[in-house]
């Protein structure tokens, strides 16, 4: 009898549907002060919390998110990349790798420069020196370029960065920037470097999103994803403001951020370009102030120096795509080692090639040039600047 009523019991539990089962479960549930919430299944996410459903777990995350100003599912920048072929230089550059205290030789043919006699010619020594060239040839392992003269001298053929920054569609409704660290980046949970990492990392140049930012220990933190935080230290930032600036008086304007290191182009109140960039070091800053293109050369051969014995010479030939807005200050490209996103030129505004063909080509004579540093660090004072230079 007793395996009868076992079986019986087996099989009405087993026939009963398990969504009844669950509703008669929370029929009999007990309430609690509240009343009625036993009853209530949970929120969908991205459902309103409107009393008809419980906000915990997927949904209760989602909700957080949003209120935390994170889109579910995340929103992308409205930018992309510009085509790499902006990156390609229009000539070939060599790096003269002979020690920086020795002139370098330029010769009338490519066998006087492989005997080393004969010279007709010499660029002064200095530490960053390059030349652009038409023709190589190698002899025991080293290499040789012809000068578009139709010399010839010891010099190696370069690699150079493809950086490039970010051509936007539309004004972004966040703030965003850059990873500028030199090594792996792992953001962190909270806004500390005590806090554990989040097991995020990233790399030099990545483009961030950022929805938060808080001030701790001595530091600017950015909330760049739920629970990661990196600080000013490793990332710069830009605050998209899209309204004119005073003095500019047109609809187009470049804007340099000496505090952040960035470059933006605005257009009739819109955004439509931003990069990393690396402007003048102490003391060759660069300086803050509005001012207009007045000149723009496809190719710009650069030469100096600042120091009293010219230890600090350099000759830079064909520099692409330059564009002089204040004396010899000029927004311009490196081929030359830069790390982008902090200061490191005599004065100019240097950048990838990529961005600075961009920009070239997006920018007219005329148009205005608006430097600023929130920061008050570089000197404002017209009479400290003098000519400037790359």
């Amino acid at each position: 009898m007793r395996r009868f009523l076992l079986v019986c019991i087996t099989l009405i539990l087993i026939t009963t549907p398990i969504n009844d089962v669950y509703a008669q479960a929370l029929t009999s549930a007990s309430t609690d002060a509240a009343g009625y919430y036993y009853e209530l299944p949970l929120c969908l996410p991205g459902m309103p919390a409107d009393g008809t459903c419980l906000l915990y777990g997927p949904a209760q995350v989602v909700a957080e998110m949003k209120a935390s100003g994170f889109s579910h599912p995340r929103r992308a920048l409205p930018a992309a990349t510009p085509p790499s072929e902006l990156g390609e230089l229009p000539v070939a550059i060599a790096k003269i790798n002979l020690p920086e205290t020795d002139p370098a030789p330029i010769y009338a043919t490519f066998e006087d420069a492989v005997a080393g006699a004969n010279p007709t010619s010499y660029i002064e020594p200095g530490a960053l020196r390059y030349v652009s060239y038409v023709n190589r040839q190698d002899h025991g392992g080293k290499p040789y370029v012809q000068l578009s003269t139709g010399e010839w001298m010891r010099a190696a053929p370069i690699a150079y960065t493809k950086y490039q920054g970010v051509e936007f569609f539309e004004n972004p409704r966040n703030d965003f920037g850059w990873i500028v660290g030199y090594e792996d980046t792992e953001s962190r949970r909270e806004p500390s470097y005590t806090a554990p990492g989040s097991g995020q990392s990233y790399q030099r140049g990545d483009l961030i999103q950022v929805y938060e930012t808080v001030e701790a220990d001595g530091l600017t933190w950015y909330k760049i994803g739920p629970d990661e935080w990196v600080s000013d230290y490793m990332a710069n930032v830009v605050s998209v403001n899209p309204t004119r600036p005073e003095g500019v008086n047109a609809d187009r304007w470049i804007e340099i951020n000496l505090e952040q290191q960035v470059i933006l182009a605005y257009e009739d109140g819109r955004l439509v370009f931003a990069a990393s960039v690396a402007t003048g070091r102490d003391p060759f800053f660069t300086q803050p102030g509005v001012f207009q293109i007045y000149e723009k050369k496809e190719l710009e051969t650069m030469q100096g120096a600042f120091e009293a014995d010219r230890a600090d010479f350099y000759y830079l030939q064909d520099v692409p795509w330059t564009m002089y807005y204040d004396q010899k200050r000029a927004i311009h490209a490196t081929y030359w080692p830069f790390g982008y996103g902090y200061p490191q030129s005599h004065g100019c505004v240097n950048l990838s090639p990529g961005d600075a063909q961009w920009l070239f080509q997006w920018a007219d004579e005329g148009d205005y040039v608006w430097v600023h540093d929130t920061s008050g660090r570089t000197p404002t004072d017209p009479n400290y600047y003098g000519p400037g230079a790359p």
